[in-house]
């Protein structure tokens, strides 16, 4: 193997050594033998099953028995991969377990003491690739995981044992008690009365052996999610997966990761590397792909990739679900591999949990959430054994609503461009395609947006025109797959031979940033933002804005279908109010924002640190304060007619979650519709880490935008704004407040989400002492000036007092900060 920066051949060659013995040990299976009397008599009403292990399910007692094979020596019977993941689940991504999600997959050894059996977790990411005395060495010095022990039932002629392994299948290997208690909603315990194996799943196959258990757990405090699910909140029910994997045999050929390519990667610390090289290296994740002529530029596989689309998604969904996943078969023809990927859907009667498919997951869930593409990954080595994916039923729902709230009810199911329905299913092809991206083995990619739109493993939102005075969204979303996507399938995939050469062209042609510098906007990567468009930031959000004004000024009955409540406009209205909240996020990252991207050695720009031009800091800037005007944040007195609206009947959970809060009762609450908007500009700029760059950059370069220039502008463009109604005047005395709170919030140290609902905190993002003295200072100086301020509008001069008194007043400020009184809850925009 020829790759930048790493002694690959040595390490390959030692990886490969050291998965010979626990390989053995994995493929011996037992052999046919007379079952002892004892057990020929007790097993006699038992259904065998054959398979990479045999069977015994006893299902009148409820029990399964496995044979494994004779130990050696040092007790080992038999090493396997075990996974678990979840096949019945709560019906709620917020409170998990949910169907279809993995659990861990680790490395278990089965080794006979005495007269039991002993069940154990290893560590195989520490290993000695040289002697067996170093191999020892290192297993003896990190702890394997114990996890059950069960007696022998009975030895058989050839030395194979028999055990009970009901009570392992019955341990929570998963963790679901642990997330339940995690979520928020009550403390849960295990319910082991209620905990048994399922004896009419289990599953035997010659690589792999499947079969389940239900798990309950029971509360006397459970939370509301639970309660609007569960018939009996007190007492959940679960059903629990086990997979039994044969160990991927030695041809695998471990590829070392490179940081350039977006791949995910596993950690092995070898310590028999000869000194002068790395301990720890890290391996990609993958799967096992091998041409039948390996050194054809073009070939045929031995093997070739299938996900499986789950049969229960419905159509038109489930069509496009196979579609956009299909996209990625351009990628590997592209790579040099010929029908070495297809998707299809999951034919009837076959379990979606066996381990032999890779499943697409259709999962049915209360509100909308995140979607996931999963892998089961061998521990040793990187090699992908199964990947899988989770997509949850009410996106594609909440986003045909955001399409209609835009372009009018009157265009659903209508077909074209502009029908919302189609848009939706636009959007689904591309969720299918990205999150299989991750089941592949591959990252996120958060800069493909700013460079035409060059990987599905970006997060996309609608890319809308304005056509005349009107939306279009013909373009809404990309089809296909990117450029970046068969890059980095080639470089993943692809053959070794001249794999430096293409992973450094590539990484100097195209533009990747991965999620940990592209998901919070507090960031300060340029390029690195998720569901923005386009490649100027700035460009964008003026287009963005005048998108939101059209679609605003068209919000009322048209964006509801017929006979639905006049009240269900509430939860209509956020996506539209709210539409700019990421583009605010990509622009705010260039303000004090400094491009880096993640070189090695010998690729080519290893020094990249390149501040953005304070032209354009100074344009993010004056785009950002343009989204706080009063004229952009209050709505006509027609739309408050019709907000005013109320229903009856039981609450809706996913439309209680998607509403803006109310200091006014039942009543919508324009102020704090305002106060929310306000909140997502005012958290981007005033987000502690962006003025901490400010503040360093000041430092090292005298011609850099200043913090205290920033500061300025901001204070006053809120406190001198330009209205032209009394609601505006409202609107802009709520931005006023905000504005107040937050950077007295900074200063105080005191973090957000002190309420229920209020958006969240960064509890670990504190000023620095140049940045905290700067944002003080200007602090006290507006509160000088608001207690000289004389209004002659009496609510103004009110609230001019009350900021400044509490501006004087340090601890009655953060007082009113920690009670959480004037927190605003942000209603969940991503995903989308």
């Amino acid at each position: 193997m020829r790759h930048v920066n790493y002694q690959v051949s040595t390490l390959l060659a030692l990886i490969l050594m050291a998965q010979a013995p626990a390989e053995a040990v994995a493929q011996t299976k037992p052999a046919a033998s007379a079952p002892g009397p004892g057990w020929a008599a007790q097993s006699a009403a038992y259904k065998r099953l054959d398979g990479l292990l045999p069977l015994f399910v006893d299902a009148t007692g409820g029990k399964v028995f496995m044979q494994l094979p004779p130990a050696k020596t040092d007790g080992v019977m038999t090493e396997v991969l075990h996974h678990t993941l979840i096949k019945e689940g709560m019906g709620s991504a917020s409170v998990r377990p949910e169907r279809g999600q993995f659990g861990p997959t680790r490395l278990l050894q089965f080794r006979k003491i005495g007269g039991k059996v002993l069940a154990e977790y290893k560590t195989p990411e520490f290993k000695a690739s040289g002697t067996k005395e170093e191999a020892k060495a290192v297993e003896d010095a990190f702890a394997n995981s114990a996890v059950w022990a069960g007696p022998v039932v009975t030895t058989l002629g050839d030395g194979s044992v028999i055990v009970d392994i009901t009570a392992f299948l019955t341990r929570d290997a998963w963790g679901m008690r642990d997330s339940l208690n995690r979520s928020g909603q009550g403390t849960f315990r295990a319910a082991p009365e209620l905990t048994l194996a399922d004896t009419t799943t289990v599953k035997a196959f010659p690589d792999n052996l499947e079969m389940d258990a239900i798990f309950s757990f029971a509360s006397e405090n459970p939370g509301r999610e639970i309660s609007n699910i569960a018939s009996d909140p007190t007492s959940l029910t679960f059903t629990m997966h086990h997979s039994f994997i044969r160990l991927p045999d030695a041809g695998y050929v471990p590829r070392v990761f490179d940081p350039r390519t977006a791949e995910n990667d596993i950690l092995i610390t070898d310590f028999s590397t000869p000194l002068g090289q790395a301990l720890v290296t890290r391996l990609a994740r993958r799967f096992r792909l091998e041409k039948t002529d390996p050194a054809a530029a073009r070939s045929t596989v031995k093997k070739p990739i299938v996900f499986y689309v789950d049969n229960s998604a419905p159509e038109p969904i489930r069509s496009a679900l196979v579609d956009g996943a299909m996209w990625w078969k351009d990628a590997f023809e592209a790579a040099g591999y010929i029908d070495a990927y297809r998707v299809e859907v999951l034919p009837e009667g076959v379990d979606p949990m066996d381990t032999r498919y890779n499943v697409i997951f259709w999962a049915n869930r209360l509100t909308r959430s995140w979607s996931y593409g999963q892998t089961v990954t061998d521990p040793r080595t990187g090699e992908i054994v199964r990947g899988a994916v989770i997509l949850g039923s009410q996106r594609i729902r909440q986003n045909i609503i955001m399409f209609e709230t835009m372009l009018g009810v009157d265009k659903t199911a209508k077909g074209g461009p502009n029908d919302p329905v189609e848009i939706a299913l636009a959007r689904a092809r591309q969720l299918s395609a990205h999150e299989v991206g991750h089941a592949l083995g591959f990252q996120h990619n958060f800069a493909a947006s700013g460079q035409g739109r060059t990987s599905v493993m970006d997060y996309p939102v609608a890319k809308i025109d304005i056509k005349g005075e009107a939306l279009d969204f013909a373009d809404a979303y990309a089809v296909g797959i990117g450029e970046w996507d068969k890059f980095s399938v080639n470089a993943l995939y692809g053959a070794e031979a001249g794999l430096k050469d293409r992973i450094d062209a590539g990484a100097a042609r195209l533009r990747f940033r991965a999620d940990i510098d592209g998901r919070a906007d507090s960031t300060g990567n340029p390029y690195a933002s998720s569901w923005d468009n386009g490649a100027d930031p700035v460009a964008e959000i003026t287009h963005l804005m005048q998108v939101r004004r059209i679609a605003l000024d068209d919000f009322g009955l048209n964006s509801l279908p017929a006979s639905v409540a006049v009240n269900e406009l509430r939860r209509r209205l956020v996506p539209v109010f709210l539409l700019h909240r990421y583009q605010v996020s990509a622009t705010a990252k260039l303000i004090g924002g400094t491009d880096y991207a993640y070189p090695v050695k010998g690729g080519g720009a290893e020094a990249v640190l390149t501040p953005v031009p304070i032209s354009q800091q100074s344009a993010a800037l004056d785009a950002l304060i343009a989204t706080l005007k009063p004229s952009e944040l209050v709505l006509t007195d027609a739309q408050l007619k019709l907000l005013a609206a109320q229903t009856t009947g039981d609450a809706d959970p996913q439309y209680e979650t998607e509403i803006f809060g109310s200091r006014m009762g039942r009543s919508f609450d324009p102020g704090v519709a305002t106060e929310t908007a306000a909140e997502v500009t005012l958290s981007a700029l005033f987000a502690p880490e962006r003025l901490n760059r400010l503040a360093v950059a000041e430092v090292r370069d005298g011609e850099a935008l200043k913090l205290e220039a920033v500061l300025d502008r901001i204070i006053s463009a809120v406190f001198t704004p330009s209205v032209a109604t009394p609601m505006e005047a409202e609107a802009a005395r709520r931005v006023q407040m905000r504005t107040v709170l937050m950077m007295a919030r900074h200063i105080n140290g005191v973090a957000l989400g002190t309420t229920p609902g209020a958006i969240a905190g960064r509890n670990d993002a504190v000023l620095s002492p140049v940045a905290a003295a700067v944002v003080s200072g200007r602090l006290k100086a507006l509160g000088n000036k608001l207690k000289k301020a004389k209004s002659k509008d009496a609510l103004q001069a009110a609230q001019d007092m009350w900021l400044a008194e509490l501006i004087a007043d340090p601890d009655a400020m953060k007082s009113l900060l920690a009670s959480g009184r004037y927190d605003v809850r942000i209603p969940p925009g991503e995903p989308i």
